[in-house]
């Protein structure tokens, strides 16, 4: 090595430790469910438990092993029970973006930012959309942050 660092020779990768960006997970909504969340009626959201969405909130998830964790959640297996058994652990997400629909960035009016607190698999509220006796994701809302 000539002993120049990364920064001065660009073939050498860099091996700095980079800054983490907070991760968020963005649920458009139709305007009830906006509008509701918006005025902290709603304090959670559903999710259908399915293929799309286990991927999406889950790390890891290799495809051959999601039949086998979608039957065991519909069984009544928990979050930490999938963790522990499969070692899928819910994805880390700092914030939930929360819009009306697919609005422009630009569009403030129709763009909620909300703490994460985490997510559920269980039956959700009737009055926010959930059917009876259904499991769902559960992602649960936390205070608007400015």
């Amino acid at each position: 090595m000539n002993g120049k660092n990364a920064l001065e020779n660009p073939t050498q990768p860099d091996l700095r430790i980079a800054e983490v960006m907070p991760s968020c997970l963005r649920l458009p909504l139709i305007a009830k469910w906006f509008e509701m969340t918006e005025q902290r009626i709603k304090l959670e959201d559903y999710r259908e438990i399915n293929e799309y969405w286990l991927k999406r909130l889950f790390s890891n998830c290799e495809k051959e092993m999601i039949p086998d964790i979608l039957e065991n959640i519909n069984r009544g297996w928990s979050i930490e029970s999938i963790g522990d058994y499969y070692l899928h652990f819910p994805k880390r997400f700092d914030f939930n973006v929360m819009t009306l629909g697919y609005p422009k960035a630009t569009d403030s009016k129709r763009i909620l930012k909300l703490e994460h607190k985490g997510i559920e698999i269980r039956t959700g509220n009737q009055d926010w959309g959930a059917v009876p006796n259904k499991l769902y994701f559960v992602i649960v809302h936390g205070d608007v942050i400015a």
